[in-house]
């Protein structure tokens, strides 16, 4: 712990400074990207990153599917982000329970909230609650080893599963469904959800969207992957493309790409029963409304749809008085996430989810960036440009009126209340930890998902 007393120091020595002292609320892609750009644009400005976990990364190491690490490549640039000198990771601090967002706009000359969104869209629909009706975020956190997933109650002793939604995130679940174990097996994905994967009974995976074909969220990449799985075979619905051909033409170059993929892959549409074990079915033009079962599901009802409106891309879904019941034991909501607030004195729309902000500032000294501001919407470089911008936004209004303490005045709040603090360095211990756990296994590493083991290695003297 030499170096965090060093640092502390130095900090101590700089805290009646007239030294901008930035507090960035979350250690995910949007908070890292964030401070890359204010350590770019502002040239002594300090800043103490905030995480409730121990651990950094936020949907780099929870959200992204384990067999795609080349995505956990930015990892590398937000390693170097946190060991800039002007830079400082504290983990386990629960903003709101810990410390309130006051007591840090009190202590720091701005506070920028990057927190993102963890909690699941609901459908609000009867049988909603019925027991193998999941929640996407938490499978998603369960086979990724996040914390409060890993006792995820998931019965995959099924034949069928519906996952409603369509876009990356539900091509990531099927997938994972869908999957060779022997596949798995090397990634970072977790033993406990290896294990259990391995004795699913899952052979066909339903893929629904209330849209059509022109209308899916999910990117070319992702579905390409997945059609060309081991021993599964994509099958499509010839009806839901009618007239999609024709108009080819007249779609911008990604849209035109995607359909054309759809359409090449609905042309070698057959099952050999030589070859493939498994099978996915994406459809169209379906809402859910209603999971039927006593105790456990099932079925899903979905009122079958019809497109309105002349723009072919925004076209809305209209329920028709038409219904179609899908036979299975297992479904999966994945409908978009939502933030949550964390404390009362920052506005909040709980409608849409997200923090009250006009382009990234919420008032004089706040500011939002992410999910947490924009929605769950795009992929990490649609969150790297807006956290870009918001950076540069801060970097560029910051105002010093008064030297405010930063850290050492957030550190007085913590040991009063006891909080163990996890800073760069502990967490490189839990990083050493787990990748020599995986090698003993095979795996590039083993995620600790318990947060007080996390704890005990991060306070382990490095000696």
């Amino acid at each position: 712990m030499k170096t965090n007393i060093v640092f502390d120091f130095i900090r101590q020595l700089s805290s009646k400074s007239l030294v901008p002292k930035v507090c960035i609320v979350g250690a995910g892609p949007a908070g890292f990207y964030a401070a890359q750009q204010i350590i770019k644009v502002s040239g002594d400005a300090q800043i103490d990153i905030l995480e409730r976990l121990p651990v950094p990364y936020g949907l780099v190491r929870y959200g992204v599917a384990p067999d795609h690490p080349e995505v956990k490549n930015v990892i590398t640039t937000f390693n170097k982000t946190a060991k800039h000198p002007r830079v400082q990771f504290l983990g386990n601090i629960n903003v709101g329970h810990d410390v309130s967002v006051q007591k840090l706009r009190e202590n720091y000359d701005a506070v920028l909230l990057s927190y993102g969104a963890e909690q699941d869209r609901l459908l609000n629909i009867p049988g909603e609650n019925l027991g193998n009706v999941i929640s996407g975020r938490n499978f998603v956190g369960w086979y990724n080893g996040l914390p409060w997933a890993r006792d995820l109650k998931i019965n995959l002793d099924q034949e069928e599963a519906v996952i409603i939604g369509q876009g990356n995130v539900a091509i990531d679940i099927a997938r994972i469904l869908l999957s060779p174990v022997d596949k798995l097996k090397t990634t970072d994905i977790t033993s406990y959800s290896l294990e259990q994967l391995s004795r699913s009974k899952v052979r066909k995976v339903w893929l629904v969207g209330r849209r059509g074909p022109l209308q899916t969220a999910f990117t070319t990449a992702e579905l390409r992957e997945i059609t060309k799985l081991e021993k599964c075979k994509t099958l499509w619905r010839s009806e839901d493309f009618t007239g999609i051909r024709a108009i080819l033409p007249n779609l911008a170059r990604p849209r035109r790409r995607l359909s054309e993929l759809m359409l090449q892959s609905l042309e070698h549409s057959s099952f050999d029963e030589t070859r493939h074990v498994k099978e996915l079915r994406p459809i169209f033009l379906r809402s859910p409304i209603e999971f039927t079962g006593s105790d456990s599901l099932k079925s899903v009802k979905f009122a079958i749809n019809k497109l309105e409106g002349g723009d072919l891309l925004k076209q809305r879904a209209e329920a028709t008085q038409d219904f179609e019941e899908i036979p299975c034991g297992l479904a999966l909501r994945s409908i978009g996430y939502k933030s949550v607030p964390i404390d009362q004195t920052v506005p909040f729309d709980s409608k849409s989810g997200r923090i009250v902000n006009s382009s990234g500032k919420v008032d004089e000294t706040l500011y939002a960036a992410g999910w947490v501001a924009t929605g769950p919407t795009g992929v990490i470089l649609t969150t790297m440009n807006n956290a870009f911008q918001i950076g540069g936004l801060i970097a560029k209004e910051i105002k010093i009126n008064e030297a405010k303490n930063g850290w050492v005045g957030l550190k007085e709040i913590l040991d009063k209340k006891g909080v163990q603090v996890v800073h760069y360095e502990d967490w490189e211990k839990i990083d050493k930890e787990e990748i020599e756990r995986g090698k003993a296994v095979g795996k590039p590493r083993e995620k600790i998902v318990n947060i007080s083991e996390m704890l005990e290695i991060a306070s382990k003297s490095s000696n």
